[in-house]
């Protein structure tokens, strides 16, 4: 039985600040279309696909901070998304900042689902390694907020059953962790998919911008190959709100090369045919877990996890979510 697909990365250029949801769900349908003509079965969207990347302002109005996060999946405004997907047979990865209330508590994460060809949610992601910072600092170009206004996800890292594969999720830092990547395929991931919004400047360290492009290329890569799994990626790229995104969306096979990608800045597809099953090229072999992998001898990894918990309940008890 063939485990082949053919898949897309689907790269959106710039979102305003003031755009709203139609617009950018009518232009992600534009491109489900495109990839239909292709014989597309899956698509992926970027991190925050719905709205601009509205952790780069200080926002202190809860109101509207609040219309950038989806209180409902889909809604009025995103079930077009949804049935297009169905109506094209179609499954598709969507990021999106979430509101929910869970034991009477309200939480925000930065978040993604997979949706199958039929429609229906069957996973759900939230995002586990939030960059930035919590307070605003007057020195940057532009904020970076995710620490003040999401929660550090609670899902894990699971893996799902769908589209034919084991399918993974993380969203944008996590593809710099190789941990992520690792609990992934320990878990059977045979594709991970990530959305990203990467500045091409790096405020703590600008010497280091002219490389934004090779380290999102170079960790999901490395994250492929050391796991024997392919690897989607795809960005919000482009000039946002006068902030510089890079592009690079792109499909990554188990051996880390990228045999697909996306060209420029803008709304663009990069598609490719994957098999599931060459995913055992290197499980089977160099990268056999059960024969090889040493986890006695990996300590380190997880030390220092009793700090990290007191310094993260500490940012969460004086955080936006819990302030309101």
């Amino acid at each position: 039985m063939s485990r082949k697909l053919i898949v897309a990365t689907a790269q959106l250029g710039p979102i305003g600040r003031d755009e709203p949801r139609a617009s950018a769900v009518a232009r992600m349908i534009s491109l489900m279309e495109q990839a239909y003509e292709r014989g597309v079965k899956l698509i992926v969207f970027p991190e925050l696909a719905l709205t601009t990347f509205f952790p780069r302002w200080m926002i202190e109005n809860p109101n509207e901070l609040a219309t950038f996060f989806e209180t409902e999946m889909p809604s009025s405004e995103t079930q077009p998304l949804f049935d297009a997907g169905k109506r094209l047979g179609m499954g598709f990865y969507l990021g999106y900042a979430e509101e929910v209330v869970e034991n009477g508590t309200r939480h925000r994460y930065n978040c993604s689902i997979i949706v199958d060809e039929k429609g229906e949610i069957v996973g759900k992601y939230r995002k586990i390694h939030l960059p930035g910072h919590f307070q605003p600092e007057d020195w940057r170009p532009f904020q970076h907020l995710e620490k003040r206004y999401f929660e550090h996800g609670n899902l894990g890292f699971q893996v799902h059953d769908a589209m034919g594969g084991k399918l993974g999720m993380c969203l944008c830092n996590d593809r710099r962790w190789p941990e992520t990547f690792r609990v992934l395929g320990l878990r059977g991931a045979e594709l991970v998919m990530l959305g990203y919004n990467t500045p091409m400047h790096y405020p703590q360290a600008p010497e280091h911008d002219h490389l934004q492009d090779f380290h999102n290329h170079l960790s999901m890569q490395a994250g492929a190959y050391a796991n024997g799994c392919w690897v989607i990626g795809t960005a919000k790229a482009g000039c946002e709100e006068g902030c510089d995104l890079i592009g690079g969306s792109c499909i990554i096979a188990p051996t880390g090369e990228i045999i697909a990608m996306t060209q420029g800045l803008g709304d663009e597809i990069a598609t490719a045919e994957i098999d599931f099953d060459r995913c055992k090229e290197l499980r089977e072999n160099v990268f056999n877990f059960a024969l090889h992998r040493e986890p006695g001898d990996y300590g380190p990894i997880c030390e220092g996890a009793e700090t990290r918990d007191r310094m993260r309940a500490d940012i969460t008890e004086n955080s936006v979510f819990r302030a309101h």
